[in-house]
């Protein structure tokens, strides 16, 4: 009966710990690098006219949830674009000697 109650009180408190830990952990200044070097990796992506097609709606994304105070969004979504861009231009080094198969 006693350990019963000493696990039902641990998931009480591991519950109770877990709904904290939604406050915003970012900031602006976080927010504002993120997005800096996201957007310099897709000018790369664009010089060589490989930049995917998502990549700056993801970006815009991302200043909007800036511009909302939404910090976090605006950190993660510059980070997939700034992965995106850097995708793309190791795609197309990767490919740029294909040939078609015959």
């Amino acid at each position: 009966m006693k350990t019963i109650i000493k696990l039902a009180v641990a998931c009480a408190l591991a519950l109770s710990l877990a709904a904290c830990g939604t406050a915003q952990t970012k900031s602006l200044s976080d927010a504002n690098m993120a997005l800096k070097s996201a957007m310099a990796a897709n000018v790369k992506a664009k010089k060589m006219y490989v930049e995917w097609r998502d990549t700056g709606k993801v970006l815009k994304k991302a200043r909007k949830a800036k511009g909302a105070g939404n910090y976090d969004k605006a950190v993660k979504l510059a980070g997939k674009a700034e992965r995106q861009a850097k995708n793309a231009v190791a795609q197309a080094k990767a490919q740029k000697n294909v040939k078609p198969r015959l």
